[in-house]
């Protein structure tokens, strides 16, 4: 499965040409996507519109839906935390790093466009797909 990050369904809705937003576009087969309850809430939270809401949140329920945590996720991803700054690498966002965690941990490929995810994916496990 592919996990996409908010950071490319942001891109995607607001119209934005990127490596990922075309892959997510033209090359991925529908079946393949995997959407986060985490990232559901981070892409909808940001329309002004409800038109636009209620647009982008038919399409992405049209995807399956994970919860991205729970306690043991959480405690791995806390370990993955402190491994990483005791390695001199520091992740902005928690999020990314529960997001990162639960791929590593379901064997998920990640899309996305977010700096943080490119340190882990050098220190990690972390599956990211490359278009």
């Amino acid at each position: 499965m592919l996990l996409v990050d908010s950071s490319v369904w942001i891109d995607f809705f607001n119209g934005q040409s990127t490596r990922q937003t075309l892959y997510l576009r033209d090359e991925v087969d529908r079946q393949e996507i995997l959407l986060g309850d985490l990232i559901l809430c981070e892409v909808l939270q940001g329309f002004r519109l409800e038109s636009d809401f209620m647009n982008a949140r038919q399409l992405l329920l049209s995807f399956p839906c994970q919860n991205l945590t729970g306690q043991v996720l959480a405690l791995k991803a806390a370990q993955n935390y402190r491994y990483l700054r005791a390695n001199g690498v520091t992740v902005r966002k928690t999020i990314d790093l529960i997001i990162a965690t639960f791929c590593i941990e379901n064997q998920h490929e990640l899309l996305h466009a977010d700096r943080d995810f490119d340190v882990v994916e050098q220190h990690l496990s972390l599956l990211v797909k490359h278009p």
